[in-house]
């Protein structure tokens, strides 16, 4: 008995455990969504190829299996890309499967005709074409280990009409074709660990900054005990919050400027020395200050800055070990007669009044601090903060607390505007699925609103659950200021619309 390529596809993403697909049909795909529906995937229809390729890798961060992002051939692809690059960027995991124009069509002008492999690899870690319907399943395979394996990233699976509408023998067809089982994270090398616990005991201001890579590695645990029973202070990169907790005691992010600075040793735990963290260079960081590194990419490590310790290794299992060893050191700083510590709660202090006195100024217009403080106060402790925008993102992840892992979503390291409603999208899925009770709320710029805010569509057609919150300040940052908005207005009706 005869399957087609569409079938072959479904059941093999079926297989290796794929959950959600996001996408838009047209040709040469719809039979395909309909065959993933009849497999048991969730296919989930959005409005714009860019939003369901953000939808689908949000979900692979939250589930740590890849989403898949299904789409048309050409221009469908070509929408699709700029997710591509952020996901990639971003590490999360996503498998993007487009249609292509029929392969007896290709080189005469075919509809949509595009070199779609060809395009989309320098935005993937694998990208390929099957050669037949019989070898699907091994693709898909590959695509789905290596999307979710190492540092995690982008695979694209090629699919020509011809493909999908051809038939195998089902049963000379692997679709049992073997998951490969967990691969056991990368361990530290003892020594290693040993240098970090040494250099951490003998700094006079340590600091941990908690990054991505630990939400990523589901590394929570053991990274919160690392913290409290060292009582090292720490910062989380945007994404990074949570994974200790934004209330935690043991949190200097109202000091972020003056902890980078004055740090001589800082642990660097699954984050980048990017440009969100200036690169790990002055004048942003003390001349002298030592870096121990932990990556699961051996390719990160020295990127920017060499650092003292680089370890090449999975957070987890690092931080477990690392943890240990200060405990045998019996090393665990007293913050009430530690000068490091009264420095910068001293300056937490003074911040935190600076804050509050704008969050407590109702003038109107309303300023940032003021918007974000009410939402604060309204929203539950375990919600899923989406944010995008200018300011909005940047002041207001000051403000909105995480405090669980994996519960803010934004423009992450690739800076990208208009993710929101897809990842919102996303986020509520995953919650209907897993946590019914827990409610997303999307913070949005108006500006970046407008990249993807016809996504609305899609929550009310799902019935999903979404606050969006839009902080309107007519314009990107803080818009212009009274007397240049006076003077635009004095311009007449073309400068008023």
């Amino acid at each position: 008995m005869g399957i087609d390529g569409n079938n072959i596809l479904a059941e093999s993403l079926k297989k290796q455990g794929v959950e959600y697909v996001f996408g838009i049909v047209g040709i040469p795909v719809i039979e395909t969504s309909l065959a993933f529906q009849a497999a048991g995937l969730k296919y989930i229809g959005m409005r714009n190829e860019q939003a369901a390729c953000y939808a689908a890798q949000a979900v692979g961060y939250l589930t740590g299996k890849p989403g898949v992002c299904l789409v048309v051939s050409g221009p469908g692809l070509l929408h699709c890309i700029g997710g591509m690059a952020n996901a990639q960027v971003n590490c999360w995991p996503l498998l993007v499967i487009a249609g292509s124009c029929p392969e007896d069509h290709e080189g005469i002008g075919g509809f949509q005709e595009w070199l779609q492999v060809e395009s989309s690899r320098m935005y993937c870690k694998y990208a390929a074409r099957p050669p037949s319907a019989r070898l699907i399943p091994q693709h898909v395979e590959k695509a789905v280990r290596l999307a979710s394996s190492g540092r995690p990233g982008v695979s694209y699976l090629d699919m020509p009409a011809t493909l999908l509408t051809a038939e195998a023998e089902e049963d000379k067809v692997p679709l049992d074709y073997y998951t490969a089982g967990a691969i056991k994270p990368a361990h530290p090398d003892p020594a290693l660990v040993e240098q970090a616990a040494d250099l951490l005991v003998r700094a006079e201001r340590p600091l941990v900054i908690v990054g991505k890579g630990a939400a990523s590695a589901r590394a929570e645990e053991a990274v919160r005990q690392l913290v409290d029973n060292t009582k090292i202070p720490f910062l989380p990169t945007p994404m990074g919050k949570g994974v200790v907790p934004d209330d935690s005691q043991w949190c200097v992010s109202a000091a972020r400027t003056q902890a980078l600075l004055q740090a001589d040793v800082i642990l660097l735990l699954g984050a980048r020395l990017n440009w969100m963290l200036h690169f790990g260079q002055q004048p942003r960081y003390a001349p002298n200050v030592k870096v121990i590194q932990v990556d699961i990419s051996a390719e990160e490590l020295n990127n920017s800055i060499k650092s003292e310790v680089a370890v090449h290794s999975d957070i987890k299992p690092f931080t477990e070990a690392l943890t240990k060893k200060l405990s045998e050191k019996k090393f665990s700083l007293q913050p009430a007669g530690n000068k490091w510590w009264q420095t910068l709660q001293d300056k937490q202090k003074k911040n935190t009044q600076f804050v509050e006195a704008q969050a407590n100024d109702k003038s109107v217009p309303l300023n940032y601090y003021a918007v974000f403080k009410t939402v604060q106060a309204n929203i539950p402790k375990d919600s899923v903060i989406v944010s995008e925008g200018a300011n909005t993102m940047d002041i207001g992840r000051g403000i909105l607390l995480n405090n669980q892992p994996r519960h803010r979503l934004d423009a992450g390291t690739f800076g990208t505007m208009g993710v929101g409603p897809g990842f919102a999208v996303a986020a509520a899925m995953w919650c209907r699925d897993h946590a019914p009770n827990k409610r997303v709320i999307c913070v949005e710029g108006d500006s970046a609103f407008g990249f993807s805010g016809m996504e609305i569509e899609t929550m009310f057609r799902y019935k999903l659950p979404v606050i969006i919150i839009i902080v309107n300040n007519n314009g990107i940052y803080s818009g212009f200021d009274k007397n240049t908005m006076k003077e635009f207005q004095s311009y007449g009706d073309v400068a008023q619309r």
